[in-house]
């Protein structure tokens, strides 16, 4: 008897809950959906943020293949990922443009990772014979299981220019660099995994053409950056059904030297990470979305930078842009 006293009793409370709800006015009924759909909506990117970032388990990167090929590997970004991916179990490729660093970061490896077999190519993405070039690195890279491909090597301005300041032989090498060199060795590596049906690239983006609005001072590198964003998410969806995944990674800045010449970023901080922190966080993305912004702090300022108008975002970089070049006179 009591439980069904309390379903007599609940019945006329939720009726008149819905009654009260009705007897409102339709402006405040879509204000107050619109409202719930808004906490909805920002409670699940919350709780998605949270498990990306720190819950998901990474994927067994040696699945695709036991050879790893790295551009841009003797610094930066591209040799934490070298030791990254070393410290997984798989053997690398190092391709870069100076032989002697070439050998200094292979030396480092193996004397930390005794079991992992390197490999060195020395290539200069810069120059114009860049397709003889590449199909060398066909030749050397047959027989060997090449899995997953870092796409890390790339260039930007010395300083901020407005694009008429630009040289053409600077402008001109930073598309062979970014756009050209990109694609050739994506598409020398592609064969390969689609004859295994399984593979993994990642392409080195920037939040300079996806998380801001316009990146001035350094129109090109943003635009070139742009294209590897557009390339790598379309072959993630042309290419997934032959098992292959394709990524493109977009950081914000990372403490390197590159950072330092940018933006005066000569110390890690919570938001822009060492190298290694970056990379650390970045081998735990590969295989999983076509667009990733590994570092949980580049995705808090990813989210902050989206609350603001878009001119204002422009007015805040342009601004920033100005100051680097009174620093650079």
């Amino acid at each position: 008897m009591p439980h069904n006293s309390q379903i007599s009793l609940s019945i006329p409370l939720q009726m008149q809950l819905l009654h009260h709800l009705l007897s409102q006015p339709v402006w405040f009924l879509i204000f107050s959906s619109l409202g719930l759909f808004s906490l909805l909506k920002h409670v699940t990117h919350l709780i998605g943020f949270i498990f990306i970032s720190f819950l998901r388990p990474p994927k067994c990167l040696k699945s695709y293949g036991s050879w790893a090929l790295i551009t841009g590997s003797t610094d930066g970004i591209g040799k934490a990922f070298a030791f990254q991916l070393a410290q997984q179990g798989l053997h690398l490729i190092l391709v870069s443009r100076n032989p002697d660093k070439l050998s200094a970061v292979s030396h480092q490896i193996q004397a930390t990772h005794p079991n992992t077999k390197v490999k060195i190519f020395p290539l200069d993405f810069t120059t114009s014979d860049l397709p003889s070039g590449i199909r060398k690195l066909e030749t050397f890279l047959q027989g060997l299981d090449v899995g997953l491909l870092i796409n890390n090597v790339g260039l930007s301005y010395q300083w901020a220019k407005y694009f008429h300041e630009v040289e053409e032989e600077a402008w001109m090498s930073l598309v062979r660099v970014n756009v050209e060199g990109t694609t050739r060795v994506t598409k020398a590596v592609l064969k390969g995994m689609v004859e295994r049906k399984r593979g993994a690239i990642v392409n080195m983006g920037s939040g300079a053409a996806t998380v801001i609005p316009s990146h001035p001072f350094y129109a090109v590198y943003a635009a070139t950056k742009a294209y590897v964003d557009q390339l790598s998410r379309s072959l993630h969806v042309e290419y997934k059904s032959h098992g292959i995944d394709v990524q493109c990674q977009v950081p914000l800045y990372v403490a390197t030297r590159m950072a330092s010449r940018v933006a005066a970023i000569h110390e890690p901080t919570m938001f822009a990470p060492s190298a290694e922190e970056y990379a650390r966080a970045a081998i735990k993305r590969i295989g999983y979305e076509a667009r990733s912004m590994p570092y949980w702090g580049h995705a808090l300022q990813w989210h902050l930078a989206s609350a603001f108008p878009e001119f204002l975002v422009n007015l805040w970089r342009y601004s920033i842009g100005i100051r680097k070049r009174q620093r650079c006179r």
